[in-house]
């Protein structure tokens, strides 16, 4: 399977559950021959209870129907919940499952946390929202502020195909050699699939980052939950606000993770003495990753500009070369911005200045180091445990 550019696609940004969980059951009611759902977290609530239903309904009219979970995000469901599903013919799938160890999840590292719908080829799904009421708007002020894209056309194609190989079917067509960092040619419906995994595409998704920011002309626009990139993609944000690109930062103000915060904070002065302008999002939690450069360039997908992203996770972006999809992800971080964000402003304490400005060179060792370090950690090659629908237990 060789991933590569596809022109003559169709995009639809979906913000927030609400118009997301939509779309994918009415895809998945759809589906005539075969439905692939990849997700991080599937709560056994009311947003997990209605994909259930969705995937059961399917499972039995006859179509193929693959469900794929992380073992640390998706490890407290039931046995009555997945054996519902199991029962009706869908083929429930655990990626690295591993018991708890006093209370405390130990499987931390290297997560399939990628989230993806495929449905008869022709449709799919991608971005960074879970299955899991947290991402409607009345779960109240820890809601999360989230994107997916459908796609439909040749693309779709091969996202399904992706998640397919990732079950083992195929596995001896996945191309071995990195990725090579093909240019994306300009014009409406373009675009690929780029994954970050523990073999030949370690760092495929921050490449694709690079390459973007490193094209901008004239606007670059980020939004992501959890921000503490490498060296290099921050020098390369830093060199397009010297050349005169109005690079802006859409990062968490109202974190669900307070640490998240606290080190992109650090990375703040660095960017900023260079004219990036950083901005936090306070209405409630960012889950986003996504980006837009100039007038059509976007990507989204499940990958945050993080340690355990950029060289950890498992994870999965589209890149797209698309006018209309880049203007209506622009409108909507706009909006966040104008509404929601307050700006960063740089501290008028020269003491509390030069403390962050110091603390600043030590991160910046860190970022300079930490992929040798993140290679030296355990991998997990994709191992799947299946749930049999006969007794209930999983099976390598």
């Amino acid at each position: 399977m060789n991933l590569g550019w596809r022109e003559n696609n169709r995009y639809t940004l979906l913000e927030n559950g609400t118009e997301y969980f939509p779309a994918v059951v009415e895809a998945v009611d759809a589906a005539q021959s075969e439905v692939l759902v990849e997700t991080f977290i599937l709560f056994d609530d009311a947003v997990g209870q209605e994909i259930q239903q969705a995937l059961i309904r399917a499972a039995r009219r006859g179509v193929s129907v693959d469900l794929l979970v992380d073992g640390y995000g998706s490890d407290e469901l039931s046995d009555a919940f997945i054996g519902a599903m199991t029962e009706a013919g869908v083929r429930f799938h655990v990626f690295d499952p591993r018991p708890r160890f006093l209370g405390v999840r130990t499987n931390v590292f290297r997560r399939m946390h990628r989230k993806i719908v495929a449905v008869d080829r022709e449709r799919s799904f991608i971005g960074g929202i879970n299955f899991s009421a947290d991402h409607l708007p009345e779960y109240g002020p820890e809601a999360k502020q989230d994107y997916a894209v459908l796609v439909e056309g040749p693309l779709a194609a091969d996202i399904a195909d992706y998640a397919r190989a990732a079950l083992g079917e195929g596995r001896r067509r996945l191309r071995r050699r990195p990725a090579r960092l093909d240019p994306l040619p300009a014009g409406d419906g373009g675009g690929r699939l780029v994954v970050r995994d523990n073999d030949s595409h370690r760092s495929d998704i921050e490449r694709y980052y690079r390459a973007g920011v490193r094209s901008a002309r004239s606007d670059v626009l980020i939004a992501n939950a959890y921000f503490f990139p490498g060296y290099h993609l921050l020098r390369d944000l830093v060199k397009a606000a010297r050349r005169g690109v109005r690079v802006r930062l859409l990062l968490q103000g109202e974190p669900d993770v307070l640490v998240a915060r606290l080190a992109a904070s650090m990375l703040y002065d660095y960017l900023m003495d260079s004219g990036v302008q950083i901005y936090e999002y306070c209405k409630r939690p960012l889950h986003g990753k996504v980006a837009c450069v100039d007038d059509d360039w976007s990507t989204i997908g499940s990958s945050n500009l993080d340690p355990l992203s950029l060289a950890l996770n498992l994870e999965a972006n589209v890149v797209v070369r698309d006018a209309s999809l880049n203007a209506d992800l622009r409108q909507s971080l706009d909006r966040l911005i104008a509404e929601d964000c307050r700006p960063v402003e740089m501290p008028k304490n020269s003491r509390r200045r030069l403390r962050r400005l110091w603390l600043g060179v030590v991160v910046f060792h860190f970022l300079r180091r930490f992929p040798a370090w993140a290679g030296s950690l355990p991998a997990h090659k994709p191992h799947l445990q299946t749930v049999s629908p006969d007794t209930g237990r999983e099976t390598a």
